[in-house]
């Protein structure tokens, strides 16, 4: 997804990257930078509005439960894939 928008951050990588924000996992330098993109994008803001909602369902139904570290790994190359994926085929979409 790309609002279309010059952003210092591509929205790209900031959606790429919403659930190492959402869990506080990614280092203070790159956690500023997404916030400060989530900030001037509604776009990139609204996915992470998704996002966050999932997370908490998620977290409602599985309690204190934690995936292995392989599998949260696998998960989030494939929304990763997906993200990308799903950029590629909007390229190709008429205005």
């Amino acid at each position: 997804m790309s609002c279309g928008e010059p952003h210092e951050t591509d929205c790209r990588e900031v959606l790429a990257e919403v659930y190492l924000y959402l869990d506080l996992e990614c280092a203070d330098e790159r956690r500023n930078l997404i916030r400060d993109h989530l900030d001037d994008c509604t776009g990139c803001l609204r996915e992470y509005g998704i996002e966050q909602e999932v997370k908490a369902l998620v977290a409602r139904c599985c309690g204190n439960e934690t995936a292995p570290t392989e599998l949260r790994e696998r998960l989030r190359l494939r929304l990763t894939e997906l993200v990308f994926e799903t950029d590629q085929s909007r390229e190709f979409l008429p205005d």
